[in-house]
């Protein structure tokens, strides 16, 4: 019998919660094999790839379900804390952490991100997009493909200076409001659903741990953070305009102590 495959991406925010999970959970090399997906490229938009799962949920029904069967196939049995509810919410739109890399809040951010990889990256998309709807293999994907590249075909325009002056400012105030919610939470809600010290899943990382481990260290990235070490966590804080509160800096400060955090993020966070 084959292995398992995991379709990953190094600098995805949620190919690294099954990543985070391998190592928690005592996975070996040999256990599951790894095919590299370049999200960067826009090759999760090819048919064949699109034909493997539930495309039209992608981000959170295949991270949500892989890091499950992870779970409940590990072969030395480690137990961990299984998946709740919370898993949903933090995959929900509202606290969508991807969105962050395209956003712009005004122009000067706009302007820095239209010269950098995010231009890059929605080019990238685009032309991936408007490739694979021209084969005949699409066919069974059309409205995927025709939704996609219109939303993503919105941001290139405002990218490039091409959308009218009221599209772009909707941006510049959806990408402010989408701020405000991520800060709200956690600022407000996170600290509540913290423990004293330690994980959603007690002493050790729990299904839960693994998905906010990866949305937390993405929030960050974008605020300015590159450091995965226990202090890396205090980078949000420009954006917070307050201190960060103690139940996630002590949250951080666990993770930072795990082989699993320090392996994934090596390279610093993403």
């Amino acid at each position: 019998m084959s292995n398992p495959i995991l379709y990953t991406f190094g600098p995805s925010v949620w190919a690294s919660v099954p990543e985070l999970a391998l190592i928690e959970l005592g996975y070996d090399q040999e256990d599951i094999e790894k095919k590299v997906m370049n999200l960067a490229e826009g090759e999760n938009f090819a048919p064949a790839f699109l034909k493997i799962g539930h495309y039209q949920h992608l981000a959170y029904t295949s991270t949500a379900d892989v890091t499950s069967y992870l779970v409940a196939h590990a072969s030395n049995r480690v137990a961990v804390a299984p998946g709740t509810d919370f898993i949903h919410k933090i995959h929900e739109e509202q606290y969508d952490p991807n969105f962050l890399m395209v956003s712009a809040r005004h122009e000067d951010e706009l302007r820095s991100k239209a010269s950098g990889f995010s231009m890059t990256f929605i080019q990238n998309r685009q032309s991936a997009l408007e490739k694979h709807s021209a084969t005949s293999q699409s066919a069974d994907y059309r409205e995927f493909y025709h939704t996609k590249i219109a939303e993503n075909g919105k941001v290139l325009s405002i990218y490039q200076s091409k959308a009218p002056e009221n599209v772009k400012n909707s941006f510049f105030e959806f990408s402010r409001a989408h701020w405000d919610t991520l800060k709200a939470f956690i600022l407000e809600e996170l600290p509540d659903m913290l423990p004293e010290g330690g994980f959603l899943g007690g002493d050790k990382p729990g299904e839960d741990d693994f998905h906010l481990a990866a949305w937390l260290a993405r929030i960050v990235f974008v605020a300015g953070g590159a450091d995965s070490s226990k202090d890396g966590i205090r980078a949000i804080e420009k954006e917070l305009g307050k201190p960060t509160p103690e139940k996630v800096v002590s949250y951080w400060t666990a993770w930072s102590k795990r082989k699993s955090w320090q392996e994934v993020y090596a390279n610093g966070l993403h």
